[in-house]
């Protein structure tokens, strides 16, 4: 039996989801005409309280088609450093809108609305224009990390306050949800627009929505097919979507707890040197100097535990619906042997 923490991405769909994919309605959803890709934009848009919705193969291809319709070249982007915008979707800021990045050095990835304020440039002809705040929600390389929803109001008002758009990065905002006891409206309420993924803690196998009003996701449409992002019969992976949305939200509080149980084991470990503080379902530890991170998963996989070396010296582990008791069990056990 291996057990699979590399990421929540690689989840399986179950017997029920791929009941769901079999039957579902198909039709070629370029021309708009697949039934089950226009419910699940459809649920996914009234869930969050906005207009419209739009079904990408990824959120990488969510974020950067928001970017492209909320942006001009020479515009410029602020997020913080360690965001998923910038870390991890290929320099698609700079190759897809012509943009450049203003990073904010963040706490846990989380950045703040003075920070924001202070970031703005100024209507001077030598400096890049300021048009859009990228949020991510949960921090992946925070380790999960929460934002207050407090804190998102106040950045909001700075947005409004100086024309700026404001998009998230969900990918795993249902984490958040869950965890925060919060509800989808509250951030459809105050986000120009929001990425959803339905491939990782929700685990369907492929899919991101990307949420706003029905302009924008009539412009994100245009940017989609651009991007070569249209998919005929695209309603067999809608089906798996709409089916994590009505019953796999709810259990991400298990995960969480999950990677609560496999932290606790982690922090007493003489050779970890930092766990970051575990909100959701992602555990990020720094190891001493006489470990390094790729020889620690090397090691896991000896006991049959995939990890994942972010860095030299940094394991990520993260929890989802295929990682059962019994797994969680075993690897807090692995771990008091190392």
């Amino acid at each position: 039996m291996t057990i699979d923490f590399r990421s929540d991405t690689v989840t399986k769909p179950t017997p029920a989801m791929r009941e769901a994919m079999m039957s579902a309605q198909v039709g070629d959803d370029v021309f708009g005409e697949d039934p089950s890709v226009n419910e699940l934009e459809r649920y996914a848009a009234e869930m969050f309280g906005m207009e419209a919705a739009l079904f990408c193969s990824s959120g990488t291809m969510t974020n950067q088609v928001a970017i492209k319709c909320h942006t001009l070249p020479g515009d410029e982007v602020i997020c913080d450093e360690n965001a998923h915008v910038y870390q991890y979707e290929g320099g698609g800021i700079a190759f897809n809108s012509g943009a450049s990045v203003k990073l904010l050095p963040g706490n846990l990835g989380r950045i703040t609305a003075d920070q924001v304020s202070a970031a703005i440039n100024p209507d001077d002809p030598h400096r890049a224009h300021s048009s859009l705040v990228c949020l991510e929600n949960t921090s992946n390389r925070g380790g999960g990390s929460c934002y207050d929803f407090e804190e998102i109001k106040q950045i909001c008002k700075v947005c409004r306050n100086n024309n700026l758009k404001f998009h998230l990065d969900g990918a795993r905002l249902f984490n958040a949800l869950v965890e925060k006891k919060e509800k989808p409206r509250q951030y459809g309420e105050l986000f120009d627009s929001i990425s959803v993924c339905l491939s990782k803690s929700l685990g369907c196998p492929v899919g991101s929505v990307l949420l706003g009003k029905k302009d924008f996701i009539k412009k994100a449409r245009r940017v989609r097919k651009v991007f070569g992002g249209g998919m005929r019969q695209a309603g067999f992976l809608a089906a798996a979507g709409i089916f994590a949305l009505k019953n796999n939200i709810n259990r991400l509080s298990e995960d969480h707890a999950h990677a609560r149980m496999i932290s606790e084991s982690i922090t007493k470990k003489s050779f970890v040197k930092k766990v970051l503080p575990v909100e959701t379902n992602i555990i990020i530890f720094e190891l001493s100097d006489s470990l390094s991170a790729p020889a620690l998963v090397a090691k896991l996989k000896e006991h049959d535990i995939l990890g994942y070396a972010i860095s030299p010296n940094r394991v990520r582990l993260v929890v989802h619906l295929d990682i059962s008791k019994e797994m969680v069990e075993k690897t807090v056990n692995t771990f008091k042997t190392l």
